[in-house]
Order: structure tokens, then C-alpha cells, then sequence
């Protein structure tokens, strides 16, 4: 379990997305779900979005029923802002869409609302004013981003009130920017030194900022699983299957193992619909990976250490 700082929260470094669970009827979200519950996975992630005008978070509501002490055990958490064909982190928006999450999920209040993706229309002003609101009436506990950059972070958090402290970013083996471009901090010529977020690794540890990394198996933008791709990652596959003899997990548990190894206690967001991932993937977040093995999962991806 991780302690987020600045909130009394008891999180898995496992996170349940539920962006998938449109089409699923209720026993298959029962599963889904009971299976994270058994396996320690206490934090499921929505957005509004997703399934299409909050089509998952009522799938989700209709199907699981939460007594008033499992509600206190589990985190909910939901996303805001990305709209059809624009974004929007109006405070009439972000009030609106929260207003009908909760409605959709049959809950009370969110543990976490994020904004999902950057507003360069932001007005920093409206977003605070729409947390205190929020946050006043008990309806959302604590807040965060997602996909955004430590500038992003900073002009949000100057007029906000209350501390961000999740952002939810993309993340796996071959697609780790967040990683490799400080690994080869200044090398001319290599593309991987290249800084794409603005050091946001580094500023989310200083500023106390929880990562949680979403996408951990795809290759790249939704490219498909580098699980089992032995035609463009095969010395990566053959890494991830010997490290998981010796663990005595599967392939998907080390690289889960890899992504939760890291000092900054980074979340891993499953976006799996099948509950045998959901437990390949718990049965290997608390792996303890070696410095020597990390780094050499690393360097099967692609990826160099000078």
C-alpha cells in the first residue's frame, strides 16, 4: 500500500482502470472487480469519457453496490475535461461533469477528480474555483491532473487551493520517456536525451506528486502490448520470461514489477478487462526487482545506458 503525501489514503500501487467495461455485463464487472478486491487492488479509475458520456462510470455504478464500509475502503476516482473535439476546464464543466459521475457511479462523493488532459485555455482562477466548490460540499476529497507537464502543474497549483497530487501519465518498458531522457542527460545526437515532459519525473519526487502510469504494456500510443511480441521485442520477451522464472510470476507481473520498483512509488493503471491480468499483475508489483535487473530490462527495450 502507498500513502500518497498530503492525504490519509491507504492506495494499492495497483489501479483498476475501467475504461473498457461498456460492453461487459454485470457479472463480468463483478468479477473484474472482486478479483482487484481479493488481490489488495483498492483504487478504480473512471473518467467521463469513457464508454461516452459516462457510459462506464454507469455501467460500473449499476453493477457494483458498495456498503458504507466498503465505500471507505476503496478509492474512486474519476477525470474531467476532454470533451469532442476540444478540452474544457471551465468550472461550469468541471462542476457539471462531477455532478453527474456521481450520479452515474451511485456514489456520494470521489476519493480523486483529475483533470484529464491539458485546457491551453485554462484560466486557473475557474478551475480553483471549481475545486473549493467541490471540495466544500464534500464531494470530491482530493484532486490531481493527468498528461500534464511540471509548468502546467505549477501555473494550476498557484491559484488552487488544494494540493495536486496525482498526475496520470503514460508509461510501460518501450514507451518511458519519463525515464530515459534524464538516464542520457545531455548526449548530442541521441534522441533519447531529448526532454519531452520538462523533467517531470524529477518534479513530481520534489514536489511530493504521485505518478500513476496508464498504457504499462503498450508498445507506444496505443500501438499494441510489447507482451509476447517477439518480431520487434524479442530480446525484451526473453528478459521478461527468464525474470519471471526466477520470480515465479508471469511475464506481465515483471512488467508490472518494473514500473513499481522505481523510488518515486509510481501507480501502475490497468486497463485490462480480464481478471487473470488483474492478478498476473498484483502478484508482481511488490517484486523487488535489482538495480542490475531493472536496468537490464531497460536496455532489452531499446533503450541505452551510457
Amino acid at each position: 500500500m502507498l500513502t500518497p503525501a498530503r492525504t490519509d489514503l491507504q492506495a494499492s500501487n495497483v489501479v483498476l482502470g475501467l475504461m473498457r467495461i461498456s460492453s461487459m455485463d454485470d457479472d463480468q464487472i463483478r468479477e473484474l472487480v472482486a478479483t482487484a478486491r481479493d488481490e489488495g487492488i483498492n483504487f478504480f479509475d473512471h473518467a467521463d469519457i469513457y464508454g461516452g458520456d459516462h457510459g462506464c462510470e454507469r455501467r460500473f455504478g449499476a453493477a457494483i453496490s458498495f456498503s458504507a464500509q466498503d465505500r471507505e475502503q476503496v478509492i474512486v476516482q474519476s477525470k474531467v475535461g476532454i470533451r469532442e473535439g476540444y478540452f474544457d476546464f471551465s468550472a461550469e464543466h468541471i462542476t457539471t461533469s462531477v455532478e453527474e459521475s456521481l450520479k452515474a457511479l451511485r456514489t456520494d462523493y470521489l476519493d480523486v477528480l483529475l483533470l484529464h488532459r491539458p485546457d491551453t485555455l485554462v484560466e486557473p482562477d475557474e478551475v480553483a474555483a471549481a475545486f473549493d466548490q467541490l471540495h466544500s460540499a464534500g464531494k470530491v476529497r482530493h484532486f490531481g491532473v493527468s498528461n500534464h507537464t511540471p509548468g502546467q502543474i505549477d501555473l494550476l497549483q498557484r491559484s488552487v487551493n488544494q494540493p495536486l497530487i496525482f498526475n496520470q501519465v503514460q508509461l510501460s518498458i518501450t514507451h518511458a520517456p519519463l525515464f530515459a531522457s534524464g538516464i542520457a542527460a545531455n548526449m548530442a545526437g541521441l534522441d533519447q536525451s531529448i526532454v519531452r515532459d520538462n523533467g517531470l519525473l524529477d518534479h513530481s519526487r520534489l514536489h511530493e506528486i504521485t505518478l500513476q502510469a496508464w498504457s504499462p504494456f503498450q508498445k507506444g500510443f496505443f500501438d499494441g502490448v510489447f507482451l509476447g511480441d517477439r518480431e520487434n521485442y524479442a530480446e525484451l520477451n526473453d528478459v521478461l520470461d527468464e525474470l519471471a522464472g526466477k520470480y515465479d510470476v508471469t511475464p506481465t507481473g515483471i512488467a508490472v514489477a518494473w514500473i513499481t520498483r522505481h523510488p518515486a512509488d509510481i501507480q501502475v493503471v490497468l486497463g485490462t478487462t480480464k481478471p487473470a491480468r488483474v492478478s498476473e499483475s498484483a502478484a508482481g508489483s511488490e517484486i523487488p526487482l535489482t538495480r542490475q535487473e531493472w536496468y537490464r530490462i531497460f536496455t532489452a527495450a531499446g533503450y541505452v545506458v551510457p
